[in-house]
């Protein structure tokens, strides 16, 4: 497998890791079956996604963007649709996450 489709399948991993993150929140303790299923979907998808990544990619590079997308995609999500606080070190913390996860993808 090619370098870059192995980054385009860590992209996809890393979106399904949103949803998954996102589900455990609608999941309510996994006590809803219909968030339930889609959680638990998403995170098999999400898991299979890395493995097939890291084949190709080293793994501690891919399982850092991994987590780094889905942390930041999570945040943001929890922000719009939680009403989680808005304040300028989450900001920041959030900006320097996306600048870690671009600068693990450069120095690969």
């Amino acid at each position: 497998m090619s370098s870059t489709l192995s980054w385009v399948i860590l992209f996809f991993a890393g979106l399904l890791e949103i949803c998954w993150a996102i589900g455990l929140k609608y999941s309510a303790g996994f006590t809803k079956p219909l968030p339930s299923a889609f959680t638990i979907i998403t995170l098999a998808g999400s898991m299979f996604l890395l493995a097939k990544a890291s084949e190709t990619l080293p793994i501690g590079t891919a399982y850092g963007v991994w987590v780094g997308i889905g942390a930041l995609g999570a945040a943001v999500l929890g922000i719009i649709l939680f009403n989680e606080p808005v304040t300028v070190p989450r900001i920041f913390f959030l900006v320097l996450l996306l600048t870690a996860i671009i600068g693990l993808k450069v120095t690969a």
